[in-house]
């Protein structure tokens, strides 16, 4: 059952058919109740046209009595009224409003007879028709009549309702055998298209052809039909040697690929063997730079120590030349110290492991600061530190940016009249970005790719002491942490060293 009424439901021949007599269903149904509607509005205005003929007559037939106030005429005029069953009830008033008379139908009677005339007029209520006449003698008004009568719109309808339904019955009937010839004429050549596909998918032969029988829309269907499996013909064929060629190039691929595999591989122990040398020469380089460093300290401090003995010991007798020359030699002594110490700290760098913990920048900028100032007692440089967010790294390599870049901005801040230096710092994505900002010598823009260079120097040493280290330390701890580090200035305008820290531990770069 459920087979054969989805084959009547899925066939295009009956979808045709249902969808004519579904639209003629509709129109008859909708034209039936347009009709009802206008029969029912029809029935009531011939009961209201009856109703006030029948007003009329009565007012005329009892306006003698009316104008020689009558009751007993007027009564007998009401009763000729029991021979019609559709009035229900009656009443003539007098010009002053007295009720003269009545007549009513008790079996059917649901409103009560108005003791008082109302306005002329009529109306419909719950099925019953009122009406108020003025009674109306010698271009007087003598009274007024009273009928309220009933219409019974059931037996109309009910006749109209099966003239209507045998009418629908016949039209379906009439329809359906139209419906019949006229699908075969439609669904005919669309058919033939449907088994031509069916057969072109199940045997991929894609030189059927399907007739052209009709000259309409369907006829341009099936030559669009045909056409599509020309088209899909070319297309196979193309296909087929498309498949062929890329069989061939996916076979040189794989040739390619097992070239390129033994190439990566190759490849891959190069650079691993070269990765391996680089580290053994990186780290013989720090050992070697560790061991000169450190075992040049040693013969460093005679000389200092030298020269301090001979000019306490021996400076009255040196000539003021012979002096100067000394602390000259003195000075140099100590510089090449400091350098040395340079030198160390930035060789260690690349042996401590860092100890990673949670570090409160705030506290760790402002400690940097008191550090700077022990180390110059005449510091006139104002700080200004702005919000500093915390941030994840190890705290003693941090203080030493801290430092570096602080010591940096007071150096080069020194000769202005108002030194400042402000800290603060700025959420980016995620990282922290934080700076240093100073009013001081600035540099030029084009040399800022050599500031964090080991003993690279973009002033004269005799105006700003340094070693050239401090910048390139601060480097390589921030990249340690996984930051980065970089610099904007002007000559004379100041300048703002960056560096950044990731918001989450990041493990530390090989």
């Amino acid at each position: 059952m459920a087979g054969l009424r989805q084959h009547l439901i899925g066939s295009i021949r009956s979808k045709i058919a249902l969808l004519i007599l579904a639209a003629v269903c509709c129109a008859l149904l909708v034209a039936g109740i347009a009709l009802a509607l206008y029969e029912v509005r029809d029935v009531r205005q011939q009961a209201l046209r009856d109703l006030e003929t029948q007003a009329r007559i009565l007012g005329r037939a009892s306006a003698p009595a009316l104008a020689f106030d009558d009751p007993r005429a007027v009564h007998e005029n009401l009763q000729l009224l029991s021979d019609r069953p559709s009035i229900v009830a009656a009443a003539i008033y007098s010009a002053r409003g007295k009720r003269m008379g009545e007549y009513h139908n008790a079996a059917r009677l649901t409103t009560p007879v108005p003791s008082l005339p109302g306005a002329e007029g009529s109306r419909i209520d719950d099925g019953q028709l009122m009406i108020f006449q003025r009674v109306v003698e010698g271009g007087e008004i003598v009274g007024t009549v009273y009928l309220n009568g009933r219409f019974d719109l059931s037996e109309r309808l009910r006749d109209y309702f099966g003239i209507l339904g045998s009418v629908m019955v016949l039209s379906l009937v009439v329809t359906g055998l139209v419906s019949l010839w006229l699908q075969r004429a439609v669904t005919q050549p669309i058919l033939a298209v449907a088994a031509a596909a069916r057969r072109v998918v199940e045997r991929k032969d894609f030189s059927l052809r399907v007739n052209r029988t009709t000259e309409d829309e369907i006829g341009q269907l099936v030559n669009a039909f045909n056409d599509m499996l020309a088209e899909l013909g070319e297309r196979e064929q193309a296909l087929q040697a498309s498949r062929r060629s890329l069989e061939q190039e996916i076979e040189e691929r794989h040739r390619v690929d097992e070239e390129l595999r033994e190439l990566n591989a190759q490849l891959e122990q190069h650079i691993a063997r070269r990765t391996a040398e680089l580290e053994a020469a990186n780290k013989e380089l720090e050992s070697f730079s560790y061991s000169v460093s450190h075992d040049l300290r040693t013969p460093l401090r005679g000389v200092v120590g030298f020269a301090d003995a001979l000019l306490e010991d021996h400076g009255a007798e040196l000539s003021e030349e012979a002096q100067r020359k000394l602390r000259i030699v003195h000075q140099e002594a100590l510089r090449m110290g400091r350098l040395i110490s340079d030198l160390l700290a930035f060789s260690r760098l690349g042996r401590k492991a860092l100890q990673t913990t949670q570090i409160d920048m705030d506290a760790l900028a402002r400690g940097a600061w008191e550090a700077v100032g022990k180390s110059d007692p005449e510091l006139r440089t104002h700080l200004d530190v702005g919000r500093l967010p915390s941030a994840q790294g190890d705290a003693s390599l941090l203080t030493q940016v801290w430092i570096n870049l602080l010591s940096n901005a007071v150096k080069f801040s020194a000769k202005r009249e108002h030194p400042l230096v402000k800290v603060s710092a700025i959420t980016d994505g995620h990282e922290h970005i934080y700076y240093v900002r100073d009013n001081g010598a600035g540099f030029n823009p084009k040399y800022q790719d050599k500031l964090f260079g080991v003993f690279q120097r973009l002033h004269d040493g005799k105006d700003y002491a340094g070693t050239g280290v401090g910048l390139a330390l601060v480097q390589r701890i921030v990249l340690r942490h996984g930051g980065r580090v970089w610099a904007e200035g002007q000559p004379d305008q100041g300048a703002t060293f960056y560096f950044s820290l990731p918001k989450e531990h990041r493990h530390e770069p090989a």
